[in-house]
């Protein structure tokens, strides 16, 4: 039975993982301002404005090491000064106004670890063509496989926007570069005995550009990720 889990004193960081942003990130974090007392913008090395547009309403931006997303968010969990730690996404798919639900079970000691379902709180993104069926099908059976491995009910495994406890954060020594750190994070937390929880979110149409996951050029890098930490 998973039992890692302690009270937090409740400095929250929020992390915007970003890339070439500039549309977005502004609004971004102008909506998370009123939940975060520290707003971390981790930029990929943005050739437009999103590094100056986020330093001018106050987040505090890092470079990092240019391996995509994973790399990202081992960045903001090593700059991180927070007793917990949000992701949120930089294209505005994500409601700020949903962070709260996602820190609440954190500070009152329920979870390590608390992932936002679009499965119960809907999603925009996630259905209406092939590619979209074939993304949420694979990321179906990656959520049971996790489901039956460890003994939980979690409905999705895959989306970005979470909070985790600093102190969990640090101790499973993510590896992962790509969008496979998701569920890379939920196997490493489960194996190390912290607890995952979800709570309802919804994931909106990113306003501007189109989704950077390619599945049909990553699909392996899943089935791989998923093979190795079910089986360590």
């Amino acid at each position: 039975m998973n039992t890692r889990t302690d009270k937090k004193s409740g400095k929250v960081s929020v992390a915007v993982i970003a890339r070439n942003e500039e549309a977005t990130i502004g609004e971004v974090v102008s909506g998370v301002l009123p939940f975060a007392d520290e707003i971390l913008v981790i930029d990929g090395n943005s050739a437009d404005r999103t590094r100056e547009l986020a330093e001018g309403l106050g987040a505090k931006v890092f470079i990092d090491g240019g391996g995509g997303k994973g790399d990202g968010i081992r960045k903001a969990i090593e700059v991180a000064s927070g007793d917990i730690l949000v992701f949120i996404d930089a294209d505005g798919s994500h409601d700020p106004r949903e962070i709260p639900a996602l820190v609440a079970p954190v500070l009152a000691g329920e979870a390590n670890l608390v992932v936002g379902s679009r499965w119960t709180g809907g999603s925009d993104e996630l259905f209406g063509d092939i590619g979209k069926f074939i993304r949420s099908t694979g990321s179906s059976i990656i959520t049971l496989s996790i489901n039956y491995r460890w003994h939980v009910k979690l409905t999705d495994s895959q989306n970005g926007f979470r909070a985790i406890s600093v102190r969990a954060a640090r101790a499973i020594k993510l590896e992962e570069d790509i969008f496979t750190i998701e569920q890379e994070m939920i196997m490493k937390c489960l194996k190390q005995g912290f607890i995952v929880s979800e709570a309802p979110t919804h994931e909106y149409r990113r306003k501007v550009g189109e989704s950077q996951i390619l599945v049909w050029k990553v699909w392996h890098k899943y089935v791989w990720c998923l093979l190795k930490n079910l089986v360590k």
